[in-house]
């Protein structure tokens, strides 16, 4: 059975996502952030050195990187789910660039934000390039998924999912939903999916689930 080392309010609530829509039988290992600090406890270093989550164990394989377990479970266990044909050119190329576009492109200007928000003054020098990156990266978001309901078009796939956390983050930055109507409505898309909804129970809390 699947093992998935869980940290509250983290990237591993989309795999536990993830494994709930390929109907996968898994357990989950949780662990809880410092109150403090907001890291991971020290125990995580025991499962993978970087004492990160989400981590997996597979019958003795460990894997760990959100992307990277969302990847390896469609193409080991997918079964054509959760992924655009094969021979598909041009599905295939658009779904690995929103797999990658989540962690490579979107989180970055989301995190700066978050780490320079806490500086106060000492950070007013980048917040005009922060929140500019961060608008341009919003609304290629947003105008994407003006064209359909997901990131494939009327296909839901894991690229949906991987999406899913950039998003979710965005939406506790004041006004993101008022001036990305597409992006809110992705978020109350997929959190209405009982598949996430079941994620959800198992993970424990959720700090960006509203539903």
């Amino acid at each position: 059975m699947i093992i998935v080392h869980h940290l509250n309010n983290s990237r591993s609530q989309r795999v536990l996502w993830a494994l709930e829509e390929l109907e996968l039988p898994y357990q989950v290992v949780r662990y809880e952030r410092d109150p403090a600090t907001q890291l991971a406890p020290p125990a995580l270093k025991a499962v993978h050195p970087l004492g990160k989550s989400p981590v997996i164990e597979d019958d003795g394989l460990v894997l760990a990187e959100s992307g990277a377990i969302i990847e390896y479970l469609v193409r080991t266990y997918g079964e054509g789910r959760l992924a655009p044909a094969p021979g598909d050119r041009a599905a295939q190329a658009r779904y690995l660039h929103w797999m990658h576009f989540a962690e490579g492109s979107a989180m970055l200007p989301l995190l700066l934000h978050l780490y320079t928000s806490r500086l106060g003054e000492a950070a007013a020098p980048l917040q005009p390039r922060i929140a500019s990156e961060t608008a341009n990266h919003l609304g290629y978001m947003n105008a994407e998924l003006a064209q359909g309901p997901w990131f494939m078009g009327d296909q839901f796939t894991a690229a949906d999912i991987q999406m899913s956390f950039p998003i979710e983050a965005a939406m506790m930055m004041p006004g993101t939903g008022q001036h990305f109507a597409h992006l809110a409505a992705f978020v109350t898309r997929i959190q209405t999916r009982p598949a996430y909804r079941a994620a959800v129970k198992k993970g424990g809390p959720y700090r960006y689930d509203r539903g």
